[in-house]
Order: structure tokens, then C-alpha cells, then sequence
């Protein structure tokens, strides 16, 4: 019933696939994948499938964005980040920190770029939407945690800056299901297309420069 709402509403239509991917990595941090972390959850399948997809999309030059939520102490411990009053067990990710550094078993190259920002879109507040357009990027494999959190407010704001936006299903985690598929259906209803690994490594592999 609920899809047919939904369909019938004209919601769900596929995305236009382009001919340049790049990868988003949202927040694959310790203080998001290491469950002994304040903030943290056990996002290991997560983690290597997304090494995976990154992997896969090497030869053909995909660009790797990763990005990273961090605060400076006068930002952790005071008032200027409204968010912290809501969510204050994100305090605990400080610059400087084992917490806000990229998981090491995500395979990062000097080639690849890093976003800090202060909230939940990759885009607000920082210069991503400039890095990909300079990278000539039209289509953007949103990865990371939390789908009902980082991950889909990204996954708004790509789209809203113009850009197609897919999401790997094994690619994103949350800290419960119930959030994470709500999301992910909210994501494929209205802003961009929750596809497979498989469909996903198959679209970064074909060579720069080929119809994908």
C-alpha cells in the first residue's frame, strides 16, 4: 500500500547516471565504526564494502572524497554549535582525536581528498560542491553512517547542488535497522537510487571516458 502511494504520488523515478562517478565517504571515522567509541557502532561490513567499491573504482581514476566530522575544544565544549546541545555525545569528536580519524582498514590514498565539517551534510558549510565540480564529477556513490543521519542529509544536498546521486546499500550502516530503512526508502523515493554493491562496482569499473 505505502509503495503505491508513493507511486502514484510520482515518486521513485530512476536517476540519470552520468559518465563521471565520484565517491563519497560519509564519516567512516572511528569515532562512527568502532563500537567501544560514545558515538560509535559496529560497522564492519560497512567499512569493507566500501573498501571494496573504492577499490574497485581505482583504475578507471574515480575521485575518493572522505569526509570527517571534527570540533575544535572551543566548539566541543561551548554553545556555537547548535547541534551539540541536541546530540552531546558528539562532543566527544575532537581534532586530534583516534575519534575522528578515517577507519585504517578503508584503503586511503594520497590522491583522495578530506572534508571536515560540522554537521550533518557533507555539503553544508564546506567546499564540496566546488571540489566535485572541479573534479568534473556528475554523479556522486554516497558511502558512510549514518543513513538516517549524515549519510541522508548528503544525500539531499547533492542532489539539491545538481548532482545524480546513488546509494550502495552494503555501503551505509546505522546504529539500528529500523532508522537505517526507513532512510534508505526515503532516499529512494525522492533523491537518489539505493542500488547493490554488485550494481555499483560494475558502474565504477568501466575506464574514464567510456559510456556507462
Amino acid at each position: 500500500m505505502t509503495d503505491a502511494i508513493y507511486a502514484r504520488a510520482g515518486f521513485g523515478a530512476s536517476v540519470r547516471r552520468g559518465e563521471r562517478p565520484g565517491i563519497v565517504v560519509v564519516d567512516l571515522t572511528n569515532g562512527f565504526t568502532d563500537p567501544s567509541e560514545p558515538t560509535g557502532a559496529d560497522l564492519t561490513e560497512v567499512v569493507g564494502a566500501t573498501a571494496e567499491l573504492i577499490e574497485a573504482g581505482r583504475p578507471g581514476g574515480v575521485p575518493v572524497v572522505f569526509t570527517t566530522i571534527a570540533y575544535t575544544p572551543a566548539e566541543a565544549d561551548g554553545d556555537a554549535v547548535t547541534w551539540l546541545t541536541k546530540a552531546p555525545g558528539m562532543r566527544a569528536l575532537r581534532e586530534g582525536t583516534r575519534a575522528v580519524a578515517i577507519d585504517d582498514r578503508l584503503p586511503v590514498d594520497p590522491r583522495d581528498h578530506l572534508i571536515t565539517k560540522k554537521g550533518a551534510s557533507a555539503f553544508f558549510g564546506t567546499g564540496l560542491a566546488a571540489l566535485l565540480t572541479g573534479l568534473r564529477v556528475d554523479t556522486v556513490l554516497v558511502c558512510g553512517a549514518t543513513t538516517s543521519g549524515c549519510v541522508r542529509a548528503t544525500a539531499v544536498d547533492a542532489v539539491q547542488s545538481g548532482f545524480s546521486v546513488l546509494v550502495p546499500r552494503q555501503c551505509v550502516g546505522d546504529r539500528a535497522p529500523g532508522p537505517h530503512e526507513a532512510n534508505l526508502f526515503d532516499i529512494q523515493a525522492k533523491y537518489g537510487d539505493v542500488i547493490e554493491l554488485a550494481d555499483a562496482l560494475s558502474y565504477v569499473r568501466v575506464p574514464a571516458g567510456v559510456a556507462r
